[in-house]
């Protein structure tokens, strides 16, 4: 008998996220997903972009939407020195890419945040208290309701 569980949440959102990627031919961008007792924590190589190049937002259904168009300005002295380069090998791209990710239920979308930092976008989704569990008592009986 199989067991359902190994593709239920969260793993179930984590492989059925649409990736989408442009503008490089080297990989995706590689993402960590790690839940700690208060929060979920994501992790996503952003390489060459700045707070300003990411887009981060919530959309209907608890689904969080990561863009990045990567760092394409330059001055018109960077112009000047590339028409002087000759390139043999670009391996390093700062393309595009645009990722959404179905969060489990119990998070407070209210307050997410994102910091991007070093080339990694970090987005950090706290999760809702876990309410107690009753505790067993005896309950009284009446006659009446």
């Amino acid at each position: 008998m199989a067991d359902s569980t190994f593709f239920g949440d969260p793993f179930r959102r984590f492989f059925w996220s649409p990736l989408v990627w442009s503008g490089s031919p080297s990989a995706p961008a590689a993402m960590d997903w790690l839940e700690t007792p208060s929060s979920h924590i994501f992790k996503i190589d952003v390489p060459g972009s700045g707070r300003d190049d990411v887009e981060v937002q919530l959309e209907e259904g608890n689904v969080i939407s990561i863009r990045s168009e990567g760092s394409s300005a330059t001055t018109a002295k960077e112009e000047q020195q590339l028409k002087e380069v000759v390139w043999h090998v670009a391996e390093r791209g700062r393309g595009s890419f645009s990722r959404q990710i179905a969060l489990p239920d119990n998070v407070r979308a209210d307050q997410i945040k994102a910091h991007v930092e070093n080339g990694v976008l970090t987005v950090v989704v706290p999760k809702e208290p876990i309410p107690p569990k009753p505790k067993p008592r005896t309950i009284a009986v009446s006659s009446k309701l």
